[in-house]
């Protein structure tokens, strides 16, 4: 594996890691995995701008009281200062109002660019292919 594949997979393991660390999702942490520009396409909505990817996880994951996000099959094509990451998804979710399990299965397809500070997603999409569970009622 080369490195800038290494590098871009590790970022994207540290996103996942990062939404059950159940972290501030502020300025700091959006800014360590984000672009300025980024635009992501979730369950949760569509947004831009990397404080409005913040406000977005930090609401998704205010719905939880724990969760365990998973990963899997990385395809990773490097273009110079532009990259492209693919892979599959599995997330359990223990609601926030009343303990019940969701889970949730799909792919992600995202978008990174080489910066000063390391490579940082530009776009992160997650695309469910498949539900357990009831799902929680978005604000």
């Amino acid at each position: 594996m080369d490195t800038d594949t290494a590098d871009i997979t590790r970022l994207f393991d540290r996103y996942l890691r990062s939404l059950d660390d159940r972290g501030a999702f502020d300025a700091a942490w959006a800014a360590s995995f984000f672009t300025e520009d980024a635009t992501t396409s979730t369950p949760a909505g569509d947004v831009r701008g990397r404080e409005a990817v913040a406000a977005n996880v930090r609401m998704a994951m205010g719905l939880f009281d724990r969760t365990v996000h998973f990963g899997s099959n990385y395809l990773v094509d490097v273009d110079g200062d532009r990259a492209t990451l693919l892979g599959n998804q599995l997330s359990t979710h223990v609601l926030a109002d009343d303990g019940g399990l969701f889970l949730s299965g799909g792919r992600t397809e995202n978008e990174l660019v080489r910066t000063p500070d390391g490579w940082r997603l530009s776009r992160a999409d997650l695309r469910i292919a498949w539900t357990q569970g009831n799902p929680p009622v978005l604000p």
